[in-house]
């Protein structure tokens, strides 16, 4: 299929954006049976993990949940039972980081908890909220279990030798009143189901807490080395990894990238990826949803390289309803 002469139609814009994806999958349809066709460098190793590096991204758990990633340097692994990383299927895949800095707001580290770590009806702790004051974690909520008891503790943050997030307990309240732990606090049913593992992600170590973040975000779930916590104004940011295992970022500009093996993308199969995600307002972050990826690249354009490299120009999750709206009014 000779498509070349279709891509100036992509970079300029003249296709309505539901065309885009029409056309997007034809041409990389295409550019799948060239590119499995030629031996490279970058072809896979046995894992079939894809390479990926991310720069200035606002990542979204949820629609309101999200990880400021300012750079990130790791791999799409894909999970047991899994022939190669699906978009369309989060469990499918893991994000395994060598190196990273990711920043999470006090109020989305909140609503992660509420909408996933303690999400069970049976949960102990619900109703939590956080702030950072004095660079300090302070955590309020509800337990329950032993009637409905308004908590709040005050915590710092540090990364164990372990790679995992110790949470330090320091003042602990029930009722305005100090208690002497957050064990105390618990109660020993409460904490026997910390101890015992039955809260995915939440350890107790003596009277502190210890969060995996492998298990306390949801899915795609994040492996790798906690090597540094810091605090900046309402936000927690986390080191991963070592820096020297950085990948050198792409000049300019805010985006996600895939390089090597097999990746699915929608319909199609990638073989050898070469795709980077790139945001078409470099003015702020790249705020990116996967939940709605498909959404953000009908909005955006695409071009493809010569070498069969495919850039997607695509539109930030938070401005959809603003292009939409700005669409409606032109009609």
């Amino acid at each position: 299929m000779n498509w070349y002469p279709l891509v100036p139609f992509l970079s300029t814009g003249l296709l309505p954006g539901a065309c885009y994806t029409c056309l997007l999958l034809t041409l990389m349809c295409a550019t799948v049976d060239r590119v499995g066709a030629q031996s490279s460098s970058r072809q896979s190793d046995s894992s079939g993990a894809v390479q990926t590096q991310m720069q200035n991204v606002r990542y979204h758990f949820s629609e309101s949940a999200t990880v400021s990633i300012k750079t990130l340097t790791g791999e799409l692994q894909p999970t047991e039972g899994a022939e190669l990383p699906i978009f369309d299927n989060k469990d499918s895949f893991r994000l395994r980081i060598g190196y990273a800095e990711i920043g999470i707001a006090a109020p989305d580290l909140a609503s992660v908890f509420n909408s996933y770590v303690f999400a069970r009806a049976n949960s102990p702790l619900k109703g939590v909220s956080m702030s950072i004051e004095n660079g300090h974690l302070n955590i309020k909520g509800k337990l329950h279990g032993v009637g409905t008891i308004p908590f709040e503790t005050e915590s710092t943050l540090s990364p164990t030798d372990d790679g995992e997030i110790l949470l330090r307990t320091g003042k602990v309240k029930a009722l305005h009143v100090p208690v002497k732990g957050i064990m105390n606090l618990f109660g020993v049913e409460i904490a026997d189901l910390i101890k015992n593992g039955k809260v995915p992600g939440v350890e107790a170590r003596g009277d502190d807490l210890v969060l995996d973040p492998s298990l306390v975000f949801p899915a795609p779930h994040m492996e790798g080395r906690v090597s540094g916590t810091r605090i900046e104004g309402n936000a927690i940011v986390l080191t991963f990894g070592d820096k020297s295992r950085a990948t050198k970022a792409r000049p300019g500009g805010n985006y996600i990238s895939f390089r090597g093996n097999r990746l699915r993308f929608g319909k199609l199969t990638m073989t050898d990826v070469d795709m980077m995600l790139i945001d078409m307002d470099p003015t702020d972050p790249f705020d990116f949803f996967i939940d709605r990826y498909k959404d953000q690249i009908a909005a955006g354009y695409s071009k493809i390289s010569s070498n069969s490299a495919l850039r997607i120009y695509v539109r930030d999750f938070n401005k959809l309803g603003k292009s939409r709206a700005a669409a409606k009014g032109t009609n």
